[in-house]
Formats: C-alpha cells, sequence, structure tokens
C-alpha cells in the first residue's frame, strides 16, 4: 500500500444506465480539477485506471524548493539604487503597464505579510504543509518580493507592484521541503481561485525519493527505478493537471504557469557539465526561466542554470524582500522565475486592455516574442538562454 495523488476531471462522469455505464457526459464545466489522495495497491491503481473521471495517477514524491547558490565569476554585487537591476534589466521600470487588475499567485515557503514590501496588497494565503501560514524559510517572501514587491527604502524591486490581490499558496515547509500533493493541490487552488499567474521555483526530489526508499530496506538499483517510475509518473500527472488547467480557457481568461529551470548545472567546474530543465519547469505548457548575471562583457548564462529553458531573466544578484524586513540578495533560478511571471502579469494587463482576445495562448506568445537577444556576452548559446531576455510591454 502506497501513497497516490489521484486527477479527476469533474466535468466528465460515468451515467448509471445499463446499457451506458462507461459512458461519459458532461457533468460541469471542461477541466474542473480535483486533487484526491489515498492509500492505494496494485488493484486499486488498475480499478481507478479504468475511471473516466481520472485523469492520472501518480505515487506521491518529495518536492524541494529550488536552492539558491553561490554565483561564479558572473556575479555582480546586488546594490540599492532606484530600481534593482533585475527591474530595470527587463525594462518594467519604463513600462506603461504595473501588473494592476491581474491576480499572480506564488507556490512557495509562504509569505512574510508583515513586510513593508506587501503593504495594500490583498494577501489570500493557504496552507498545504501543515505548517502554518507565514515564512520561515524566506525563499517565498523573497520571490514573492520580486513578482509584485512595492518599495522598500527607496528601491522598487517588484515587477508589478501594481497587483493588489495575490495568492500564496505554501507549498514548501518551513525547512523548505514538501510533496507532489501539496504542489498538485496548490495549483488546483490558485486555479479555482482566478490565478491568471502561477509563479514556481519548486522541484521534484529525485535524489530524495531514492534516499527515502534506501532507507526503507530496498537496493539501490531498485530504489532508483521505483523513484524513476514515481518521477515519470508525476511527469503525467502535470501534464494532464496542464492540459485540464487550459481547457477551461475558453469560460476565463486562463493560466500562465511559470516556473524555474533548475540550479543543477556547474559549469564552473566543466563547461560540459549541464543538465535539462527540471520538472516542473519541464512540462508540457510550462514557461520555463534560466538565470542571467551580469559581467564586463554582457548578460551570462549563469553557470549553474540548466540549460533548454525557453526564456531567460535576471537570476544573479537580486535584491529582494527578506524575512523580518528590509533587502537580501540572492542568486538562482529561483529569482529568475520570479521576473518572469511579474512580467507575464503586465502582459496579462496590457492585453486584457486590448481588442486582442485575452487567453494564455496570447500571453504566452507576446512573453516569448518580445524577448530581448541583445546585450548578451559573445558565445552566450541559445540552447541556455532561451529566446532571449523576458521584457515588459
Amino acid at each position: 500500500m502506497e501513497n497516490y495523488t489521484i486527477l479527476r476531471d469533474l466535468s466528465r462522469r460515468t451515467t448509471a444506465g445499463p446499457f451506458e455505464a462507461m459512458a461519459a457526459v458532461p457533468a460541469a464545466l471542461p477541466g474542473e480539477v480535483q486533487v484526491e489522495v489515498g492509500g492505494l495497491d496494485k488493484a486499486d491503481v488498475r480499478d481507478l485506471a479504468r475511471d473516466p473521471q481520472v485523469r492520472a495517477i501518480a505515487p506521491i514524491m518529495p518536492t524541494t524548493l529550488v536552492h539558491p547558490v553561490a554565483a561564479g565569476d558572473e556575479a555582480e554585487e546586488a546594490a540599492a539604487g532606484p530600481c534593482t537591476w533585475g527591474v530595470t534589466a527587463v525594462r518594467a521600470d519604463i513600462s506603461a503597464q504595473t501588473g494592476a487588475g491581474v491576480t499572480v499567485a506564488v507556490l512557495d515557503t509562504g509569505i512574510d505579510a508583515d513586510h513593508p514590501a506587501f503593504a495594500g496588497i490583498t494577501l489570500v494565503e493557504e496552507d498545504f504543509t501543515g505548517s502554518g501560514n507565514g515564512d520561515k524559510q524566506g525563499h517565498g517572501t523573497h520571490c514573492a518580493g520580486t513578482v509584485f514587491g512595492r518599495e522598500v527604502d527607496g528601491t522598487r524591486i517588484g515587477v508589478a507592484p501594481g497587483v493588489s490581490v495575490a495568492l500564496i499558496g505554501k507549498i514548501l515547509g518551513d525547512d523548505g521541503t514538501g510533496d507532489t500533493e501539496g504542489m498538485f493541490r496548490g495549483m488546483q487552488w490558485a486555479v479555482q481561485q482566478g490565478a491568471e499567474v502561477i509563479s514556481m521555483s519548486v522541484e521534484f526530489d529525485f535524489p530524495g525519493s531514492v534516499k527515502r526508499r534506501i532507507d526503507q530496506g530496498w537496493p539501490a538499483d531498485l530504489a532508483t527505478s521505483v523513484a524513476l517510475e514515481a518521477y515519470r509518473a508525476n511527469l503525467r500527472m502535470f501534464d494532464a493537471l496542464l492540459q485540464m488547467i487550459a481547457s477551461r480557457e475558453p469560460f476565463g481568461t486562463g493560466t500562465v504557469v511559470v516556473a524555474a529551470a533548475g540550479n543543477g548545472s556547474r559549469r564552473q567546474s566543466n563547461p560540459a557539465h549541464e543538465i535539462g530543465v527540471a520538472l516542473p519547469a519541464a512540462a508540457e505548457g510550462v514557461v520555463s526561466v534560466a538565470a542571467l548575471g551580469q559581467s564586463p562583457a554582457g548578460l551570462r548564462v549563469a553557470d549553474f542554470s540548466n540549460t533548454f529553458a525557453q526564456i531567460s531573466a535576471p537570476g544573479v544578484g537580486v535584491l529582494s524582500a527578506k524575512v523580518g524586513g528590509g533587502l537580501r540578495s540572492l542568486n538562482g533560478t529561483s529569482m529568475a522565475a520570479p521576473h518572469v511571471a511579474g512580467v507575464a502579469a503586465l502582459w496579462w494587463e496590457r492585453v486584457l486592455g486590448s481588442p486582442v482576445p485575452a487567453s494564455t495562448a496570447v500571453v504566452v506568445a507576446k512573453l516569448l516574442a518580445s524577448a530581448a537577444t541583445d546585450g548578451f556576452a559573445a558565445g552566450t548559446d541559445v540552447v541556455d538562454r532561451g529566446v532571449g531576455l523576458v521584457q515588459a510591454p
């Protein structure tokens, strides 16, 4: 018996007629998501897979925040000023849009709701970890500050400071760890609350999943195989969830999901030591974000940033809100993804105020098509930086 996450599509149900027991008919709006959790054995999994409501089944596996890292030679000391270098680099400081009227969700370690950066913002908090609302780790507060934080001590830190309602889903506990149940429940909640942008700087903890099995007495090779099976199942779960979210779009504005590419590469020791985008950023329908740093030669992809991201943003020496007040500088794709989430909010505002039909597809197209390709250091690999540096409208 093992705990599984079960993804149901409530827009499908079975009829009770004797000749149509397996027929599926509409019962709700398309893509009406319900995430369940239950202890299942092999027979239960087989039986559930035959249920037309069930879109995906996956073993619960651990998740973790995309841990900030020490930067390499591309680091430049973050300094306070009228705006952070990230806000300026994405041109949010000269955009006519502020994110007004757009609902943004940050799924992370929670938030320090008393920080001056969030004064005047309606913060709707929901805890999916059991540790209670609030942020003792600091990661979520820093990420939220980059998305929509107000000015702090004379420095603008937020890309979209006009956001007035923010959804704060605590899917990682005070130690920065969680599981896929919390992540999927958090996404379900954010979508049902009307989030037009979801920002996540979290990743599936595959090594942790292997270790858990080994600690339970499994041989290392079997533990790795079972963890890989769970990883694959959760990828399919994530893809199914994104498809369901997309199917809701004709009945609302839609949701852009942005995620950090991951900090697993080690180019500082060997240029060949790079890995691809981690889950959930690698899932279909997610905008994956690489981290950039400044250098005398121009913008460089950070040594730690995973490759094959769709787009890039400032992720080295990023100043943002610190738990307890003030600012601190961090490095990571965790810091880059909130820049893209903030710019997505700006594009939502622009699109909603224009004759163009407002949809996720339109906003994502604007994000990708408007990215800047100049200003990079010579030799920067397009595969590492994606389409370019995200730009505000």
